[in-house]
């Protein structure tokens, strides 16, 4: 039952939720200069040979860094003298015991990308002497308000955080790095609490990465080289953190030859660009995509890079010269992204995305690791409280409220299709079988976009991999972004709650016996299929029964009708076979 709201509450949800379907979708018009990242082979010998350095040194290092912390000689000023220490490879970091696990926030895993290194491939990190503080989180890259985290944001902003069920490099436990959502425009890695992941047995590594046109400009004059890609910088800090996390992790607890990339959205949506790119080749053993799977068509490098000279002039730079952009200020940057429109669905920048997702993924080229992958029951809900749907990567604003009279012309806009392939979607779902032709021409939206994109993900995928498939489904779930009984159904970000801990949510809730026991559920699943590839007994891989597990309440079941229910067969006779 819906909640009966006051106009001014729902203006206000329709504002909230307009910026939202802006900020929640995908990859960037964006290139990318792979100038200065380490090969696949390179990475793996630094690796070896870090991790052997730091680990002789350990001993060593956690002695001279409780005694610095002690006398207070080459320490950060306010480290604590209680906290677990690690020695990481560019100096030892002091945090906090949190729940029984141990915390370490704001670790650099790349240098400031200021001055001249904004819009460059990410650089090492400076090394420290003394203890370096890791008890508190590290600001979040420039954003618009709305999901960012409370607190400052900067351009230095290529930290992470990782929480571990105990520092102990005799143990190594799976590693999962979460990559946050957000449409590659807002969020940050310090939204999410990793504690409870982390007592489920993994070692949790959250991130920051560069946002809007900062991560993700593609502009000529930006270029490594003339006639070399410029862009996606974003994507390279990815990387660069999943670096970070070869050489490191071990000193947490972690194994960095079993490293479970994850993300939600737009992070979902990293998860497969990683996936596809030949640049991050062994960083990662097993993906995890939510609600990721919404955009696999890329745009051009000139289509991309049309917009980035546009947008110069915009900024103030005329000349379109590299100079007069790094001298933009970073809040005139942010405050002319206004929407993730310019950025979505993202680029082949011919450096880390070589081709569009979807055509690798068909092709088969791409790092043949498992995958779990899937999506919710509604995942447009969130997005028509503000008129508009996420559509096959694009926001697109429809007419509403949806009518007999214009709903295939509403079908037709939202997914770029014909009349007649309008016609013959709505027939199956007649705006009668709906509450209202809203709901009707959602839901479809929702199906084409975000449901049978995971089920063709899992199809092409499963071809080489492992892939496992879900559908989230507890229409119980809490409602991130306004108060209890706005929206009585599973939408898109429904499941964060059953993984993290949400600190900076709009509206914190406390899930009841039922869906806390989901929620355990799902973590041992997360937790095992970054352990083992496989997320539990009972679980089988998609394959060509389309076979999936619904997570609902009592308790998830496995189900072979998703590919039927949400029409897929439809949506592939009308629409393009790379969505």
């Amino acid at each position: 039952m819906r909640t009966a709201l006051s106009r001014r509450t729902r203006v206000a949800l329709a504002t909230g939720a307009a910026t939202l379907a802006t900020v929640v979708g995908g990859l960037t018009a964006a290139r990318a200069a792979d100038a200065g990242t380490p090969t696949a082979a390179t990475s793996a010998a630094t690796s070896a040979a870090t991790s052997a350095a730091t680990s002789a040194a350990t001993s060593a290092a956690t002695s001279a860094a409780t005694s610095a912390a002690t006398s207070g000689v080459g320490s950060t000023a306010g480290v604590s003298s209680t906290g677990p220490v690690v020695a990481t490879g560019n100096g030892v970091v002091r945090g906090l015991s949190l729940d029984g696990t141990s915390a370490f926030r704001g670790l650099p895993y790349a240098a400031p990308p200021t001055g001249d290194l904004r819009w460059r491939a990410p650089q090492p990190a400076a090394s420290w002497r003394g203890v370096r503080d890791a008890t508190s989180y590290a600001p979040g890259c420039p954003q618009a308000p709305g999901i960012a985290p409370p607190g400052q944001l900067q351009e230095d902003c290529l930290y992470l955080n990782v929480q571990t069920p105990a520092a102990q490099t005799a143990v190594r436990r799976p590693v999962i790095v979460w990559i946050h959502g957000g449409g590659l425009i807002q969020d940050s890695g310090s939204n999410y609490d990793g504690t409870k992941l982390a007592k489920a047995g993994a070692v949790v590594v959250t991130i920051n990465y560069r946002l809007g046109a900062l991560g993700f400009l593609a502009h000529p004059a930006l270029a490594s080289r003339p006639g070399g890609a410029a862009g996606n910088y974003g994507l390279m800090d990815q990387q660069a953190a999943l670096r970070w996390v070869q050489r490191n992790i071990g000193q947490f607890g972690g194994d960095p030859h079993n490293v479970t990339i994850a993300g939600e959205s737009a992070g979902g949506l990293s998860v497969l660009a990683q996936v596809v790119s030949r640049s991050s080749a062994g960083l990662f053993q097993r993906a995890i995509v939510e609600s990721g799977a919404f955009a696999l068509q890329q745009q051009s490098l000139a289509q991309a890079e049309k917009f980035g000279t546009e947008f110069a002039t915009k900024v103030g730079c005329a000349d379109q010269s590299a100079d007069c952009l790094r001298k933009v200020p970073a809040q005139t940057l942010v405050n002319n992204i206004s929407t993730a429109t310019a950025l979505i669905p993202g680029v082949v920048d011919g450096a880390v995305l070589k081709e569009s997702i979807g055509t690798a993924l068909a092709a088969g080229r791409f790092n043949h690791v498992p995958i779990l992958n899937g999506s919710n029951h509604d995942e447009e809900a969130l997005f028509t409280l503000g008129g508009r749907v996420v559509s096959r990567g694009y926001n697109v604003a429809y007419t509403s409220p949806v009518t007999a009279q214009n709903y295939e012309s509403n079908i037709a806009s939202a997914l770029r299709v014909t009349p007649a392939q309008a016609a013959a979607i709505a027939v199956e779902y007649p705006p009668a079988s709906y509450p209202t032709p809203d709901k009707a021409f959602g839901t479809l939206v929702g199906d084409a976009t975000f449901a049978c994109g995971a089920a063709q993900v899992n199809t092409w995928a499963g071809r080489h991999v492992p892939a496992y498939g879900y559908e989230f489904n507890d229409d119980t779930a809490p409602f991130i972004f306004a108060p209890a009984g706005t929206l009585s159904v599973a939408t898109h970000g429904s499941e964060m709650w059953y993984l993290f801990d949400l600190p900076n949510a709009p509206f914190p809730v406390t899930l009841n016996a039922e869906q806390t026991k989901l929620a355990d559920t799902m973590r041992a699943a997360w937790v095992n299929f970054a352990k083992t590839g496989k997320p539990a007994t009972g679980w089988p891989s998609f394959g060509p029964g389309g076979k999936i597990v619904s997570l609902v309440t009592p308790a998830p079941r496995l189900t072979t009708d998703f590919a039927a229910r949400h029409h897929c067969a439809t949506f592939a006779q009308n629409l393009d076979k790379v969505k």
